[in-house]
């Protein structure tokens, strides 16, 4: 399973990426927002620092929600770097742009999925990647990543190529879920990432070994 850092924070960006496991980063206008980032062109120069970073997919949102505006957002989009993957959001005039971006070699993300039906139209239409929201499903009384499972044995069955790429992710147990539910890609916070590395036994043990290996100093 590839990881990607869902965030637009270079710090954070960096940290995930010196771990040495990072494959991919998503971003969002919000996520632009909350950094400040102002403007098309400040945006635009914004993706492009992070593609310089990450050697990997980097999703970059369009904010149009007709065929003609996400198309042309799109191919801006996409002209700033190989790696700029278009995120598009599941509807009816996004899925004709995905049609329309992977006729022309082109890669997305269909983002705002929370049905599996969803997921079949964008990969019918060619979608990279599809972005179940588990986070939110949760929050709304159903199982996320029972949505997963889900998507990825019919993917299985029907032979689609496009990958899941579990999203809002609120925790490192969500991570190893998706994990065992067959996500391909898995997009988180950096401190979803990092509960990884945490277990209280870990802690007990390293110590142990410290101390025992002071007898020896």
């Amino acid at each position: 399973m590839k990881f990607f850092i869902d965030t637009a924070n270079l710090a954070q960006i960096k940290e995930a990426n010196d771990l040495g496991i990072l494959d991919g980063v998503t971003t969002n206008p919000s996520l632009m927002a909350k950094e400040g980032i102002k403007g098309t062109e400040a945006v635009m120069q914004h993706y492009k620092t992070i593609c310089e970073m990450v050697n990997g997919d980097i999703s970059a949102e369009v904010i149009s929600t007709d065929f003609a505006g996400i198309v042309e957002e799109g191919k801006k989009l996409a002209a700033i770097h190989k790696n700029i993957v278009v995120k598009v959001p599941m509807i009816k005039e996004g899925i004709k742009a995905i049609k329309w971006f992977t006729d022309n070699g082109i890669k997305t993300n269909c983002t705002l999925i929370f049905s599996a039906g969803q997921a079949i139209l964008a990969a019918k239409a060619g979608a990279t990647y599809v972005s179940p929201f588990i986070g939110r499903i949760d929050d709304s009384g159903w199982d996320g990543v029972e949505l997963i499972a889900q998507i990825a044995n019919i993917y299985s069955i029907q032979g689609f190529k496009t990958e899941i790429l579990a999203a809002s992710i609120r925790n490192a147990l969500h991570i190893v879920k998706c994990a065992e539910a067959g996500a391909d890609v898995c997009t988180c916070p950096l401190d979803s990432i990092l509960g990884l590395l945490k277990h209280p036994l870990t802690d007990i043990g390293l110590a142990k070994f410290l101390e025992d290996a002071k007898k020896f100093a």
